[in-house]
């Protein structure tokens, strides 16, 4: 069964940065991709980046060129680097593995238990 454990998130003062890290288990990590979501208070979930094993990449236009999805496949693990952060990027940012490069949440049947980004004005 796949798990996905998420961590790095924080309270950070806008236009800093943060990285979040996933780890991945239970399964073969190349058979996957690897996405983040996350959730606003109040708000529905939000598609912000996915990464298949071959390197290919894609953002949610809220957050491209700010983020970078890293996948290290020797560690079984993917980042979020988010730079210049803004308070609209406070979320709770959650972790995924699914099977298709899209943006879609029921594209991603393995979801990790979420990490909070606070980001202060």
């Amino acid at each position: 069964q796949v798990q996905l454990v998420e961590s790095g998130g924080g309270l950070v003062p806008a236009g800093e940065s943060l990285r979040l890290s996933c780890v991945f288990s239970g399964a073969t990590f190349s058979n996957y991709v690897m996405g983040w979501f996350r959730q606003a208070p109040g708000k529905e979930r939000e598609f912000v980046a996915a990464h298949n094993y071959f390197g290919d990449r894609t953002y949610t236009p809220a957050v491209e060129g700010r983020c970078t999805i890293v996948r290290d496949n020797a560690k079984n693990t993917v980042y979020l680097e988010m730079n210049s952060l803004k308070p609209e990027d406070t979320a709770v940012y959650y972790c995924n593995a699914g099977y298709t490069l899209g943006s879609k949440y029921y594209e991603y049947p393995f979801w990790g238990q979420g990490t909070q980004v606070t980001v202060s004005s």
